[in-house]
């Protein structure tokens, strides 16, 4: 038989969890997507459970929700081309190549650009990179390597190290990249994918097919007006067409002396149709008042939204049961223990956020115009994809490092008899890839919970049997087959929240404020929204 790890108290049930996300991820819900019929009985069915649970209204002027205004664009036709000048050859959209928009308009036409290799597309002064060399993108289109300059690199090469080696920072985010040749004047941005370098193959970059969102009103230049990704065999072929070797151009990029590289005698030419709507979306709030310091918040969150109705053929439906269905089960079971213990000292917050899975936008509406002052924000713990394979001797910790919230983490797992275990797969970039960085980067102290950081170590089977469970798993990941399932063995993940829920507590009930690392990029904003010196 079997051994196991029984925690001394357990709050959250596996079975409440189950029954919950069984409900979310069903085809009534239609995957959650934002805007749409699934989202409206999303939010009913979450204000419902708050209610049920005794929660207060943690939303603006009193009410469960918070406004996120998004738009919606997606991509209908698509030709696109690179041009030399005697030869013409077709990109094709999802085969070759993949884009969208996030601009509201009626259609993107680029004719005969430029284009420019710019290595990783870093500019990072405190480390001594500039991958721009000044160059001008204006009307030109920017094509970067995937991932953070060191990524790939060898004792011997200028950014060997300088990135903190496989794990990936913020550099390394498609999101970054896009944002900088916006800056630069870039009107189109393209990613070389590997599977190594995103974290995630092919199949998941193309999983929107040319839909996407953004939040309202960020300003006119803010995007580029495409931006999307190159497979790895196209961008080969275009390269070679220019008399470039795109192999000894990635060994050049890790040097400090790289420069833009022209692909000379090429264009890129495209022509798109754009479909646009106004979305107006919501977050919703719901909180326990502090007995003591109510003005100081401990703050939960999770996304409730998934990619909803698939848009190719064959239809389906997405329904993100785990992403992030469990993710919100759990916040529930949190709210139960906390509602079933005395009141904490402190404010305690949960968010359950709109449209994460489309650019952490509800979540970053709420850091941009929070309800709660995030000076007065103790921390933020985001559950987003529990594993479901049962009980484990560790738990994942994601960004090792970053703040001292991990030695609380380890304090718990050791009253359940469990230990820690750093991310096995940093190259992934999930430190920057869930709602707690829209907090993070506002200078609050964030722990995220998120499975696939690496193969549990299960009590039955093993690390190796929780490899078995991650590759499984990641082939669903953003697929319709991320669903429920009654095979599920959800003892583990209820493991983890009960973690989440312990760190959570420690600081609801004390006066801890937990600190940045001195070396973490967000040391300094924390010190300057809290006002001190």
């Amino acid at each position: 038989m079997a051994s196991t790890i029984t925690p001394a108290t357990q709050h959250a049930s596996p079975q409440r969890m189950s029954d919950a996300v069984r409900v979310l991820a069903s085809d009534a819900f239609e995957g959650r997507a934002p805007g749409t019929k699934g989202e409206q009985m999303t939010i009913a069915w979450l204000v419902e459970q708050l209610k049920s649970l005794g929660l207060e209204p943690g939303g603006p002027g009193g009410s469960w929700t918070q406004p996120v205004p998004l738009v919606r664009t997606q991509i209908g036709s698509a030709t696109m081309q690179i041009e030399k000048p005697s030869t013409t050859t077709a990109l094709v959209q999802e085969r070759d190549i993949y884009v969208s928009t996030l601009k509201p308009v009626d259609s993107v036409a680029i004719t005969k650009a430029p284009m420019v290799f710019v290595g990783y597309g870093v500019t990072a002064p405190e480390r001594g990179w500039d991958d721009f060399k000044n160059v001008d993108l204006h009307g030109k289109v920017a094509i970067f390597l995937v991932n953070d300059p060191d990524f790939e690199a060898t004792a011997g090469d200028d950014a060997f190290g300088k990135f903190g080696g496989r794990r990936m920072t913020f550099y390394g985010r498609w999101t970054y990249k896009y944002e900088e040749a916006a800056r630069r004047g870039a009107i189109g941005a393209l990613i070389i994918h590997n599977t190594a370098g995103a974290g995630y193959g092919w199949e998941t970059v193309t999983a929107p097919h040319g839909e996407n969102y953004d939040i309202v009103q960020r300003g006119e230049n803010a995007r580029v007006p495409l931006q999307g990704w190159l497979s790895n065999e196209a961008a080969n072929r275009l390269f070679a067409s220019a008399g470039l070797d795109l192999d000894k151009l990635r060994v050049e990029a890790r040097s400090t002396k790289f420069k833009p590289v022209a692909l000379n005698n090429l264009t890129f030419s495209a022509s798109l149709a754009v479909s646009h709507s106004s979305v107006a979306s919501q977050n919703v709030l719901a909180k326990i008042t502090g007995a003591k310091r109510p003005d100081e918040v401990v703050m939960y969150g999770a996304h409730w939204d998934a990619y909803g109705r698939e848009t190719a053929v064959p239809y389906a439906i997405r329904p993100g049961a785990n992403d992030d269905g469990l993710g919100v089960a759990g916040l529930l079971e949190i709210a139960r223990a906390f509602k079933a213990a005395p009141r904490p000292e402190r404010t305690v917050v949960f968010g359950f956020w709109s449209a994460e899975e489309r650019g952490l936008l509800g979540s970053e509406t709420y850091a941009t115009n929070p309800v709660f002052p995030v000076a007065k924000t103790v921390a933020n713990i985001t559950l987003d994809i529990l594993q479901t394979a049962g009980p484990a001797r560790d738990v994942m910790l994601v960004g090792q490092g970053q703040n001292d919230l991990e030695q609380s983490l380890a304090a718990a797992a050791s009253r359940q008899g469990r230990t820690v275990t750093p991310e096995a797969l940093p190259e992934r970039g999930l430190f920057y890839r869930a709602d707690h960085f829209s907090l993070a980067k506002r200078g609050v102290p964030t722990l995220l919970f998120m499975a696939i950081s690496g193969a549990p170590d299960l009590i039955d089977g093993g690390r190796a049997k929780g490899n078995t469970w991650l590759q499984a798993y990641m082939a669903c990941y953003h697929q319709a087959c991320d669903s429920w399932s009654s095979d599920w063995d959800l003892r583990g993940a209820a493991a983890d929240v009960d973690l989440a829920l312990d760190v959570g507590r420690g600081l609801a009930t004390s006066s801890r404020w937990p600190k940045w690392s001195a070396d973490s990029e967000f040391t300094a904003i924390r010190a300057r929204s809290r006002g001190i010196q």
